[in-house]
């Protein structure tokens, strides 16, 4: 940031009148931030409960977990199309379901101009439509649905599958939640009393979340690199420096064997199937970078989002954590502040990560999520009883994907660490 080096202001003085020159807080921080074409992702709030609020998987939802996606032979126009319900929200006392697409809001079209406007009402109605070689034709059907907070456990799916002599873990993890690394500990500890022996770990409409709960992640899938690294910070050279000269400790995020005074329940497994999509990023990603240098990683589906980087919560306080923050505001900053690395020194992978088998979701078959028939499992259920791989075919007519849910969220596709104590003192 050329406008705070060290070097630009003579005395204190010049630094107060720079700084009085932006009375609005928020226009201060979009001018120091580097050009959006290069960082989409750091943001401001005023108050900053909305980011711990999401930090706790808490938002206002009425539980449909959907992906917009472009009309064919369209740039303007996009239809939406529901990925899962979440339980005890209003969604799940409707006749809505995985699959189902709607193609305007209130009757009207969504398209890229009017979709966030259409979709931040608090209550409206999905128009549905059939997916008809292609075209979308309305079918009659129509939903309301009606917003209220929800916290959503990011632990969708465990069961354990008995397959050819095989027994498989399977685990639809949708968000890298902090609070919920108990349950997910718990999902850990029942397949490891079922004897698993096999993991395919469903990561295709996750977007990322807490450094801390993917390295506990990587530990319960492993076990036998507790302490060893599972990926490295990378901050500017000024930070990096004074980091590796101070706290190099801080930089590293290691394996681990424990959550607090909890035993972590590992699988010791030394290959592991990824299910990823477009909607996969950050932690996600941080994940299966990680694991890479220590054991076979098969990842079956789509090109990943590319999140190499990560953010930091800054509050107004002495150390910039929360603890000391400011009674007589609740600005907070995340800015981007760090690349993460594996233990091979690999972090470049900006433009997404690229499976292993390639495999599209086809909404001609879609399937039902956590069963066996379901495409993207059916893949790992096969290659895992043996039969090597197979064709995937290709669906009939091929979308290209616009946002979704979490990426119209706010800080939904982040990755983020915990403030580190020897900043502040820096």
């Amino acid at each position: 940031m050329p406008d705070l080096a060290d070097d630009r202001f003579a005395s204190q003085k010049d630094l107060e009148a720079f700084l009085r020159g932006y009375p609005d807080p928020f226009d201060l921080f979009d001018h120091l931030r580097v050009n959006e074409s290069i960082d989409r992702f750091s943001f401001m709030v005023s108050d900053y409960s909305q980011v711990e609020n999401l930090f706790a998987g808490v938002s206002k939802s009425n539980g449909v977990d959907f992906g917009l996606k472009y009309r064919p032979g369209s740039t303007t126009d996009v239809f939406g199309w529901v990925r899962y319900i979440l339980p005890g929200s209003d969604a799940a006392t409707k006749d809505i379901r995985r699959g189902d697409i709607f193609y305007a809001i209130d009757g009207t079209p969504l398209t890229v101009s009017n979709y966030q406007q259409l979709l931040a009402q608090d209550t409206y109605t999905l128009n549905l439509a059939d997916f008809d070689g292609g075209n979308l034709t309305p079918n009659g059907r129509s939903i309301t649905l009606t917003k209220a907070q929800l916290t959503e456990n990011p632990v969708y799916i465990k069961k354990v599958i008995e397959q050819g002599g095989n027994k498989i873990g399977y685990l639809m993890y949708n968000g890298f939640t902090a609070d919920f690394d108990p349950q997910l500990n718990d999902a850990f500890g029942e397949f490891k009393a079922a004897g698993v022996t096999h993991l395919v770990l469903d990561l295709r409409y996750n977007s990322g979340g807490s450094v801390r709960t993917a390295s506990r992640l990587a530990s319960m899938i492993t076990g036998q690199f507790n302490g060893e690294l599972f990926s490295k910070q990378q901050w500017n050279p000024d930070l990096q420096a004074y980091f590796e000269e101070n706290n190099p400790s801080d930089l590293a995020v290691n394996f681990v064997n424990s959550i607090g005074s909890s035993g972590i329940n590992s699988l010791n497994l030394n290959k592991v199937y990824i299910l990823t999509t477009k909607s996969t990023a950050s932690a996600s990603e941080l994940v299966i970078n990680g694991l890479k240098p220590y054991i076979t990683v098969v990842q079956i589906g789509d090109v990943t989002v590319g999140k190499n980087v990560g953010s930091v919560t800054l509050y107004d306080s002495p150390d910039f954590g929360r603890d000391g923050r400011s009674t007589k505001h609740k600005y907070a900053m995340q800015p981007i502040v760090i690349k993460m690395i594996n233990a091979d020194d690999f972090g470049d992978y900006q433009d997404g990560i690229t499976p292993t088998i390639a495999q599209l979701e086809d909404f001609d078959n879609l399937g039902t999520l956590g069963e066996t028939t379901e495409p993207y499992l059916n893949t790992a259920l096969t290659l895992i009883a043996g039969g090597g791989r197979r064709p995937v075919p290709t669906p009939a007519v091929v979308t290209h994907p616009f946002r979704d849910t979490r990426s119209m969220r706010r800080f939904g596709t982040d990755m983020y660490i915990e403030t580190p104590t020897s900043l502040g003192r820096r």
